[in-house]
């Protein structure tokens, strides 16, 4: 199996998860967004490229509003804002919905794409399931992603249950997930990282 050709994609790690209407449970904020810079890190000294991805809504949304203090990323992740390979903006779940990303990647001949950001019940799952007919590998780290509670006319779902059950579903199908440690030291080794299928996670 030849090495993947890897790409860092670091999904809305905006403040509108730490200060505004949509603030992640689980993890921890505090701590998955240790695991995304050290994910950014991992990923520059290994000569991957990192793409920024910022969702970005008209000024007068309630969230994510282009300009406002809650659609700027995290602190933590500004600070690598110059360096990134590419940035995009998008306003739908999926990271590739009429942005530029797909055609970006083709050029830079990358194959496997590795999720990190916000949300898991959101963007991530959406990005994963995207990524599948255009026929990108999907690696997602598990403690650099976070959820949200949910609750409304269908039910209630804490952010924990929410997070390990969409991380068992992606790893059925969609992405091989692993934590930021594996994943760094699968850099090192140009290793590829294999996930699960329906049949055997169904048993």
């Amino acid at each position: 199996m030849s090495a993947p050709r890897r790409a860092l994609i670091v999904i809305d790690a905006q403040q509108e998860y730490f200060d505004g209407l949509l603030p992640i449970r689980f993890p921890a904020r505090e701590d998955s967004i240790v695991s995304i810079k050290t994910a950014i890190d991992a990923a520059q000294q290994a000569d991957l490229p990192v793409v920024l991805v910022q969702h970005e809504l008209p000024a007068e949304a309630p969230v994510f509003a282009s300009g406002s203090s809650t659609w700027q990323n995290h602190p933590t992740v500004a600070a690598c804002e110059d360096a990134a390979a590419k940035r995009i903006s998008k306003q739908f779940s999926s990271i590739f919905a009429n942005t530029e990303l797909e055609a970006w990647l083709r050029e830079e001949n990358i194959d496997t794409i590795t999720l990190t950001g916000y949300m898991t019940n959101n963007c991530v799952i959406a990005s994963a399931a995207a990524a599948e007919p255009l026929g990108f590998a999907v690696e997602v780290l598990s403690d650099a992603t976070g959820a949200i509670d949910l609750s409304n006319d269908a039910g209630t779902a804490p952010a924990r249950q929410v997070h390990e059950t969409l991380m068992a579903l992606l790893h059925s199908n969609w992405a091989a997930v692993t934590d930021t440690a594996t994943w760094t030291a699968a850099l090192s080794t140009s290793d590829a990282l294999t996930k699960s299928d329906l049949v055997t996670s169904a048993n």
